[in-house]
């Protein structure tokens, strides 16, 4: 089957989003001319018709394509992360596009790395990676574009565990027009639509456009102390004596750690003083109500403060509560 068919027969398979400036007039549009003469030969009005002269317009192979993601926010270790593409065929003729993925872009910080399967078409039209998009096999489902159709491209990476905050990696889409690719002018005969020939355009009638990928990390940490005050000014920790727990909690790193909620169990032995639990140096309640905290009675009783979300920017967060050494 001719490249040309075969891409008619292709062209229903893929997802087309808007419309682009594709080049001039549609590849294989027969373009006729006729002159005519009109004189007037002894007083009598006559008029002559030349031969008609027809050629068909050659098909410009050419296409763009346009990064849609913004810099995707990730973390080390994750899993089918996607970049959106669009690919749009700004030639004058159906063509066929095969796409290639190329993760060793030179000047970022690590390279992603391309999922089992790592390109799709955005099938569904919801710009993530979704049940329903269209797996891209090389060869087998090449886009075919008509003039001015556009098809949305997904692609899928994995990224690196082990990697710091602010890290970048790139992974970059390429395309090319099936009939060929080369220096703009560049002809190929007998290869356009019907039978014409097919011209490179201005783009050499291959193009890419690379997307960002941006490790945002946050590290949480920990650090717990205690200050004994014993009977009589004593810093012994003999009976009755009481000890003061301060628990420090640091988010750092640019991303957001969600949802912290940080528990500390009562010690054996000890009693939990009434009304000490603090944030910040503020008291909350013992009770589970409106603020933050709690103690949690029973066989293993502990107390508990909801910290919520925590930027690198919020600081420190001290928890604080006493108990008695029974």
């Amino acid at each position: 089957m001719r490249l040309k068919q075969l891409a008619a027969a292709v062209l229903g398979s893929c997802v087309l989003v808007g419309v682009a400036q594709a080049i001039g007039t549609t590849a294989g549009t027969s373009v006729a001319n006729q002159a005519q003469v009109s004189y007037v030969l002894a007083g009598v009005p006559g008029n002559s018709t030349s031969n008609t002269t027809t050629f068909l317009v050659a098909e410009v192979l050419d296409l763009n394509v346009t990064l849609v993601s913004s810099t995707v926010t990730v973390a080390a270790g994750d899993t089918n992360r996607t970049l959106l593409f669009t690919l749009t065929n700004t030639g004058n003729g159906t063509e066929m596009f095969p796409l290639a993925l190329d993760n060793l872009v030179a000047g970022d910080d690590f390279d992603p790395l391309a999922a089992s399967t790592a390109v799709y078409f955005d099938t569904d039209g919801s710009g993530d990676l979704s049940v329903a998009d269209l797996a891209y096999a090389a060869g087998i489902n090449d886009p075919a574009l008509a003039p001015d159709a556009a098809v949305a491209v997904l692609l899928v990476n994995d990224i690196p565990a082990g990697l710091a905050d602010g890290l970048i990696g790139r992974s970059r889409l390429l395309a090319s027009a099936a009939t060929g690719t080369g220096t703009p002018g560049v002809s190929f005969a007998g290869q356009g639509a019907v039978g014409t020939d097919a011209v490179v355009g201005a783009n050499g009638a291959q193009a890419n456009a690379t997307g960002e990928y941006q490790l945002s990390e946050a590290q949480v940490t920990l650090s717990k102390s205690a200050t004994v005050a014993g009977n009589g000014g004593s810093i012994a920790p003999t009976p009755g004596a009481s000890i003061t727990y301060q628990i420090v909690v640091n988010v750092a790193g640019s991303a957001s750690a969600t949802g912290l909620v940080l528990t500390d169990a009562i010690p054996a032995g000890t009693t939990f003083t009434a009304g000490s639990l603090q944030l910040n140096g503020i008291a909350l309640t013992d009770a589970a109500d409106a603020d933050v905290g709690e103690f949690q009675g029973g066989a293993t009783p502990s107390v508990r403060v909801a910290l919520g979300d925590l930027t690198q920017t919020a600081g420190p967060q001290t928890v604080a509560f006493t108990v008695t050494i029974n």
